[in-house]
């Protein structure tokens, strides 16, 4: 799927597929998916990896490198041992440190697991297909109660309730994104946690890892 193809579906669910009559313009459908998109990235990030070189005699780490980045999820340091071996970090601002007992020599590599803001444009897109709808939702619900507001007050040739029929569908589906985005978080979290459950979780300054 692609952003067009995306457009496309948030379009039929609204009901708003008469081209000579569009409600929402395709730039404003367009705001309304990247707003969805960014809170299914904060929730079910895109996983990615990354080798970054150490320093002689820091634990620091920089993470400027790392577009998109929503959260450092496990840190592999050294690197090409098995079982492989994972620190614990802190991170503050766009520096992660190791929490380890000896600062590197310069010559190793780490590897940080990481969660990374999803792509949708119009040419590709790392959502998930089983989770493109979730997607929509959201987008649904930001355009309609986006209109809704617009309309209120406004003559309308739906009649002076069309304003919170849209307001009313759209709450009930921001709802349901809600709920979706709880549901595939948690989830995310536990297969994490599972993961690496030999070590601890990682220390962040932003995350509440929960008990």
């Amino acid at each position: 799927m692609n952003l067009a193809e995306m457009r496309t579906r948030v379009r039929r669910d609204l009901h708003d597929e008469d081209a000579g009559n569009y409600r929402w313009a395709d730039s404003e459908l367009d705001r309304h998916i990247e707003h969805a998109l960014r809170g299914f990235s904060l929730a079910v990030p895109l996983q990615a990896k990354a080798t970054l070189t150490t320093s002689a005699g820091s634990r620091d780490l920089s993470l400027s490198s790392l577009s998109g980045l929503v959260a450092v999820e496990a840190v592999e340091y050294p690197v090409g041992y098995y079982p492989l071996r994972y620190v614990r970090f802190s991170v503050w601002g766009s520096t992660l440190t190791m929490l380890i007992d000896s600062a590197p020599s310069g010559v190793e590599n780490a590897y940080l697991y990481y969660g990374k803001l999803h792509t949708l444009d119009s040419q590709t897109s790392t959502i998930p297909t089983p989770l493109e709808d979730v997607v929509a939702i959201g987008a649904e619900a930001y355009a309609a109660i986006e209109w809704a507001s617009y309309a209120t007050n406004r003559v309308n040739l739906g009649g002076d309730e069309t304003w919170s029929h849209y307001l009313t569908w759209g709450q009930e589906h921001l709802a349901e994104f809600a709920q979706a985005l709880a549901h595939y978080g948690r989830r995310n979290a536990l297969r994490v946690r599972q993961l690496y459950r030999p070590f601890e979780p990682p220390a962040n300054q932003s995350t509440d890892w929960g008990p």
